[in-house]
Formats: structure tokens, sequence, C-alpha cells
């Protein structure tokens, strides 16, 4: 008797498992990246990865907003390192930053790690990338997280009907987009280099978009040292995450007990959710002023900030257990 009630509580453990993994609905989410000029967008890529390997998002596309020669590359070698080589990627066309990583961990990444894509033009015009994926999409069903410039969504919103859609970007985001999550600003007020790089384009999609938006401003990732824990963890070898990090902040005499993480919560965000690690301030932002500065408005209800709740050392320790994951196996 005592047997089969044992064998029978394991087994509706084991039932029970199965349903809550069976229970996580995977967040369709489109990255959208500098990938370029600061390292914490490899952090930020790989919590991407590390949370599609465990169910809980979908990863539609990588999209740079930076366009120097070789950011499409890149992108590809994290999605070539974690075995998802053919994510689509797109680049800006026309008027983008151009601005790459001081330290030149790009140039070790693109000689040392396999990629298929070799140059930006074997990449797609991010706007159409966008057109075309979110148009296939169920209504209000993507997120889209930017953790670099806003160029690539305020030209989409810019846009007009074509091959893949009736409706214009502001319709289409409208329509097809749940959520948008972006680092960027800093709040209440202040300056931050997202913004700064682009502040037409920030302008246009801050005062313009109509769905909702989160963001995660400089002053929550600034406390969040990331990449100690990963640098110094023998068993990982022949990593482009671990690469990035260690040659990265070799040169930066300020980063020797992390990497700020910018970049890192505005995904953790965008895919998790924010109730478990942040409040939020509900309004809008102002628009933006001619030198960079950003400051919000409490008179709205569609956009807002988050502001610290659980203990940023927590936050932390969260993330660098993130950008620790390896590949999944064959």
């Amino acid at each position: 008797m005592r047997l089969n009630l044992i064998l029978g509580l394991l087994i509706l453990c084991s039932s029970v498992q199965v349903f809550a993994q069976k229970a996580i609905k995977p967040v369709p989410i489109i990255f959208d990246s500098d990938m370029g000029p600061d390292y914490d967008d490899v952090g930020a890529i790989t919590i991407l990865h590390a949370l599609a390997d465990n169910g809980e998002a979908r990863i539609l596309a990588t999209m740079a907003s930076n366009k120097y020669e070789g950011v499409a590359a890149v992108l590809n070698v994290f999605s070539t390192y974690f075995k998802r080589p053919d994510i689509p990627i797109g680049v800006p066309i026309g008027d983008a930053v151009n601005m790459r990583d001081g330290q030149h961990w790009t140039d070790t990444l693109l000689a040392k790690y396999p990629h298929k894509i070799k140059t930006n033009a074997d990449a797609e015009n991010a706007v159409k990338l966008y057109r075309k994926i979110l148009a296939k999409q169920p209504d209000h069903s993507v997120t889209i997280v930017t953790i670099g410039f806003l160029t690539n969504i305020s030209n989409l919103l810019n846009t007009q009907a074509d091959e893949y859609s009736p409706f214009s970007g502001k319709e289409l985001i409208a329509k097809k987009v749940k959520l948008l999550v972006s680092m960027a600003g800093r709040f209440p007020s202040g300056y931050e280099f997202n913004v700064d790089k682009d502040i037409v384009a920030s302008n246009n999609v801050f005062q313009n978009i109509d769905v909702p938006v989160i963001y995660s401003g400089f002053e929550i990732g600034e406390k969040i040292k990331a990449g100690l824990p990963l640098i110094n963890n023998a068993e990982i070898k022949n990593s482009p995450v671990k690469d990035a990090f260690r040659i990265a902040m070799s040169q930066s005499a300020g980063d020797a007990q992390g990497r700020m993480s910018w970049d890192e919560t505005a995904v953790l965000i965008a895919i998790k959710g924010y109730s478990a690690y942040y409040d939020l301030r509900k309004g809008k932002m102002a628009p933006v002023a001619t030198d960079g500065k950003n400051t919000w408005d409490d008179n709205g209800k569609w956009q807002g900030y988050v502001v610290e709740k659980m203990n940023h050392l927590q936050v932390q320790d969260l993330i660098n257990e993130l950008i620790q994951h390896q590949p999944k196996a064959n």
C-alpha cells in the first residue's frame, strides 16, 4: 500500500512537471541591437538564446540598428554558436549610426568563429524584414526589444503599404506588436547614449508608437555588473560570449568587477516580464530635447519606466548565471 502511494505521488509530480513545461508559452520576439560599441549587447543576446533554449522565447529575427561593416556577421556568429544559424538578420539601409567597438572584440569573433553571413550585404533590409515578419504573426503577439538606437523602429513607423502588408508601418505595429521594451533614457530625466545617437528616431518612436512601451533606463543597468563569473569559468571554452567579455573587460579599467548591464535587463524584462524584479511608473516619454535630454510626463498610461524592486544584486546574480549559458546539446 505504501509503495503504491509513493508511486502514485511520483507519477503525479511527474505529470505536474510535464504540464508546467507545456504551459510555458514562448514569447515571439524580435531583437534589435547596435551590437557594438558596447559589449553588454553580447550578454543580452546570450540571455535571449538561453531563454529560447528554456522554451520561454521564440526568436523571430535579430536586427542591427548600427551599420558598421560586419555587424550582420557578428549577429550571425552568435546565432550560429547557439545553433540557430538561420535566424533572419536585418541591417539598416540609408542613414544610421556607424560605430563599432573600440576593443576589437568583434574582429576576434569574426576571425575565430563560424558564420555564413560574411558582410552586411548578405543580410536583409531591416525595415522590409520587420514588415515581412510582422505581417505573418498573429495580432498583438510580438514583443520587440530594442537595446540600441531606435532607427529601425522609426523607419518602420514611416513606411507605407507594400508587398508584405496593406497597412502602414504605424498600423502594422499597432496590429501585430504586443509590447516594445526599450533600453533607452535615464529616468526621471537625463541623458542616455541610445537616445542621444539618433534623437530624431527616438522622438518619432516615443511620440508616435501606438503600443505599450516599457523603458529600462540607464540607472537600472548602471548598478548591475556582469561578466566576472563568466570569464573565470574554466569549463567554458571556445565561446564567443566569453571571448567578447574577456577581451573588452581586460581593456576597460572601470570594468574590473564586471560590465554594467543595461541591455541584459531589457531582454530579461521583454521575455520574463518586469513584475518579479521591478515596479513600473506609468506615464509617457516627453519629447526629447535637441541636446538629447529626455524627461518624463506622468500623464500617460501606455508607457512606463521600471523602478528597482528586487535588490539589484539578486538581478545581477541572475544575469551572471544566464550569460554563462552554453548551447544545447544536439
